[in-house]
């Protein structure tokens, strides 16, 4: 299993802890958040690690060679300039094979959900792209009709909606968790340019099936914010 740790973001929200370390260094559970990651990724079948860096990104690979790797197969793509999610997938896909179904998950996520069980459920649906999602409060929601298929998003503090074409579906909203799977087929002609993954998928949607997979009783935390990565650190403790 291939997977992308999203990590190049400037990480203002852990300010002052970032003030002289990108996030994917900040300290949790006695180690890095990058570290716990790259530990609880390749526990459940990572085998290959693609990591895209920006801010203080020659600490990132300093980082890496200290501890050579982990000892696992990791290969930095760095961004001159921050391309948001899709773009920086777009420029990382050169180390993907072409039909390669890849994890993408961001750094600052801790949760243990079941990544073979996620797999699983993208590989059964025949999706395209899978996003792991769940019931909790937030400003913007991706929608899914009763089969959990992506159909549109809303941010309830615009009242902005969109919705694929002629689509009557029921609509039930979902909290995205920063964790999915995609297949590389799915970005052949994506242009490495600075691009949100969610009109990406908003835009596939309307043709190839995206699925959402439910995973509300897992641990799952933000640790974007100081607070949150307190909460996270007590949370694994117990």
């Amino acid at each position: 299993m291939n997977a992308m740790i999203f990590a190049a973001g400037l990480g203002t929200r852990l300010f002052p802890i970032t003030k002289d370390k990108p996030k994917a260094l900040a300290p949790f559970n006695g180690t890095t958040l990058l570290e716990y990651n790259l530990r609880f990724l390749s526990n459940q079948g990572v085998k290959k690690f693609v990591i895209n860096t920006h801010h203080f990104a020659d600490k990132i690979k300093e980082y890496l060679e200290q501890n050579n790797n982990f000892n696992l197969d990791i290969t930095l793509s760095h961004e001159n300039e921050l391309l948001d999610t899709a773009g920086g997938l777009a420029l990382a896909s050169k180390y993907f094979g072409d039909n390669d179904d890849v994890l993408l998950y961001n750094v600052d996520v801790i949760s243990d959900i079941n990544i073979i069980d996620f797999y699983n459920f993208h590989k059964n649906n025949n999706a395209m792209a899978s996003l792991a999602i769940r019931n909790r409060s937030t400003s913007r929601y991706f929608l899914y009709n009763d089969n959990n298929r992506l159909i549109g998003w809303t941010n309830k503090n615009t009242e902005e909606v969109k919705i694929c074409p002629n689509n009557t579906d029921n609509r039930n909203e979902f909290a995205f968790s920063g964790i999915h799977f995609i297949n590389m087929k799915l970005i052949k002609d994506l242009k490495v340019e600075k691009l949100s993954i969610t009109p990406f998928y908003l835009e596939k949607a309307c043709s190839e099936i995206i699925t959402g997979y439910e995973h509300n009783s897992d641990i799952w935390i933000d640790c974007g914010k100081i607070e949150t990565l307190a909460e996270a650190e007590k949370i694994i403790l117990q």
